[in-house]
């Protein structure tokens, strides 16, 4: 069943998530999977480029103009510091339990990374900033 999408900030997720899987294909990304659950925790995207799995976080961020929303956020904080320990951990636990429930070879080279997409919904534009391997 699929996820379903209420609040305003799930909606902007949701919308930063579509567009992190445009640009995923766009750069060479066959998308394995979406919104991989489980009750410890979530993947949004796991993807496959070069024959290497990549699980990828999406944080999206809207505000005012596409300027506003690049400004803001370098000024007050980064979307990418709400990657926390606990957030992290969950994160791996939920990679371990994807690897085994679909029999991954112990040798495929895996990694994961970050996508934070910097909505102006306004002017229905983005920017997407990748941060690429980051370490359990």
């Amino acid at each position: 069943m699929p996820k379903v999408f209420t609040s305003k900030t799930q909606k902007i997720g949701e919308t930063g998530e579509n567009i992190a899987i445009k640009f995923l294909v766009k750069h060479g990304f066959s998308i394995l999977e979406r919104n991989y659950t489980k009750k410890w925790g979530e993947i949004d995207i796991i993807g496959e480029k070069e024959d290497k799995i990549h699980f990828v976080e999406v944080k999206s961020v809207a505000r005012g103009t596409l300027d506003d929303v690049i400004r803001e956020t370098s000024d007050r904080f980064r979307p990418e510091e709400n990657m926390h320990p606990w957030k992290i951990k969950r994160m791996s636990r939920t990679i371990q339990t994807y690897i085994i429930s679909k029999k991954i070879p112990e040798n495929k080279k895996w990694q994961v990374d970050l996508l934070v997409v910097y909505l102006d919904l306004k002017n229905k534009k983005a920017k997407i900033k990748v941060v690429e391997n980051i370490i359990l």
